[in-house]
């Protein structure tokens, strides 16, 4: 370790710079969008996993139990490998002519983080008085209207904090996504090791980046929960 010769150089000019700043932007975007599709599945799952009808409570249960208690790993590889025998032709099609890599993590990220951030959400519904959606329905409001412009506004504010600790374990989680070639952060670093032997310096730059993005995502919350909490008090 100590004979090692340090080369920066590679992280921060060249062609190894640009692949590493190609894998930034796949990781931003595999993030941002598994981000929100995570975020309204569970939003819907948590929904239905209080609903009143049996068969739709189930199913809601049973994504739940499925998806929180698989290894991501697995459920990455179960899409990329099967979604042939599970999504239509059309569907397929579709997919191997645009991104099949990307789009196999997006569907494996977004359905692995939903059933957590729907637990989430749950909570934080659970925590709301009843009287409340008792006042709604009294008030002529159906169910579903109910939980759109009573419930779960409060619940998902309620929510932030454990639904920040998601989105930051879903970008995280998307490192995950170089086991079936999608070039982000994490496949390039490897990439850029590969050519240069400077795996130091690569992982070095992957894993700044994570912290980067973990740190921004962490100062965006607090800077809208600041924005709220004035709001509240102007009030």
């Amino acid at each position: 370790m100590l004979s090692y010769q340090f080369d920066w150089s590679v992280v921060t000019s060249g062609k190894y710079f640009e692949w590493l700043v190609s894998g930034i932007k796949v990781t931003l975007q595999l993030s941002a969008v598994s981000i929100v599709l995570a975020f309204l599945v569970g939003l819907l799952i948590a929904v239905m996993r209080m609903s009143h009808v049996k068969p739709v409570r189930w199913f809601a249960h049973a994504y739940l139990e499925f998806f929180r208690n698989t290894p991501l790993l697995v459920q990455i590889f179960f899409w990329y490998f099967g979604s042939y025998k599970i999504l239509p032709q059309a569907v397929n099609d579709w997919l191997n002519a645009t991104n099949f890599e990307f789009a196999a993590a997006v569907i494996a990220l977004t359905i692995y983080t939903s059933a957590f951030i729907a637990e989430d959400i749950r909570s934080g519904v659970l925590s709301i008085p009843k009287e409340q959606m008792e006042a709604a329905r009294s008030a002529g409001f159906s169910y579903l209207r109910s939980m759109q412009y009573i419930i779960l506004p409060q619940a998902v504010r309620i929510t932030v904090p454990p639904l920040v600790n998601q989105f930051l374990n879903l970008a995280k989680n998307s490192s995950l996504a170089m086991s079936i070639g999608v070039m982000e952060i994490t496949y390039q670093a490897r990439q850029v090791e590969s050519y240069t032997f400077k795996g130091f310096e690569a992982f070095t730059a992957a894993t700044l980046v994570y912290l980067v993005i973990s740190v921004a995502i962490t100062a965006l919350v607090h800077l809208y929960n600041t924005r709220v909490l004035n709001l509240q008090r102007a009030a």
